[in-house]
Formats: C-alpha cells, structure tokens, sequence
C-alpha cells in the first residue's frame, strides 16, 4: 500500500511540474487569424499585417513562418517577444492570376501552441473590374 501512495505522489509531482512549466511558456493572441483581401487588381500585389502579442510568461520566439505557397512572401519579428509585448508578420500575396485565392502561411515558434496556421484570401480580378 506504501508504494502505492508513493507512487501516486511522484505521478501528481510530475503532474504538477509539468503543469507548471506550461503555464511559463509563451503563447500568441492574435489581432486576426484571417486576413480577406476581397477583390485585388491582377499585376498589384497586396501586403497584410498580423500583429500578436505575447500573452505568455517567458519570450516568444518564432522559428519560422512559411507560406505554403511560392506566390507569398512572409516577413516577421525575429528577435523575441517579451511577455505583454507585440510582433508583427508582414504577407504579400502576388496577384498575378485573375482567380479566387485562399492561402496558408504556417508559423513555428516555442509556444504553447508551436506551430500556427494564418490565412489570407480574396479575389484577383482583371484591372478593369477592380474598379467597379
């Protein structure tokens, strides 16, 4: 019966521990998630920021954000983001094609949540009809 009790006492410490170190670590609170274009003229590319704050304990760092596509640039804060202090990742979407457009931009970091996905959409349409 001791090492029964012993042994949940370790198991709830590690629990604990684990719980604890969680609390600690960085995590995002972004302004949006998505981002929609609407219609965009074709040959003019567009840029989006989203801009996050670290709502954690410890910095936030991102080690990577990737667009999932060749047609988007990505740029974002790469030195860390202190606790209750904002980053920003800047997107261009290059609107070469006329059509309906729905990208993914995949953010990595040391969060809680490590890996983020972020959106952009809209429309590309021939010069004369994004004037309408």
């Amino acid at each position: 019966m001791k090492k029964l009790i012993i042994l949940f006492a370790v198991i709830l410490g590690f629990s604990i521990t684990a719980s604890a170190q969680d609390n600690q670590k960085p995590e995002f609170k972004f302004n949006e998630e998505k981002h929609d274009f609407g219609k965009v003229p074709k040959g003019k590319p567009v840029t989006t920021i989203f801009e996050y704050t670290n709502v954690g304990v410890e910095p936030l760092i991102l080690t990577e954000v990737r667009p999932t596509c060749g047609c988007t640039i990505a740029d974002y804060t790469k030195t860390p983001v202190k606790k209750g202090d904002k980053g920003t990742i800047s997107i261009t979407y290059n609107a070469a094609v006329a059509a309906p457009f729905s990208k993914t931009i995949v953010v990595t970091s040391n969060a809680k949540t490590p890996v983020k996905n972020l959106i952009i959409s809209g429309e590309v349409v021939e010069t004369a009809a994004a004037s309408r």
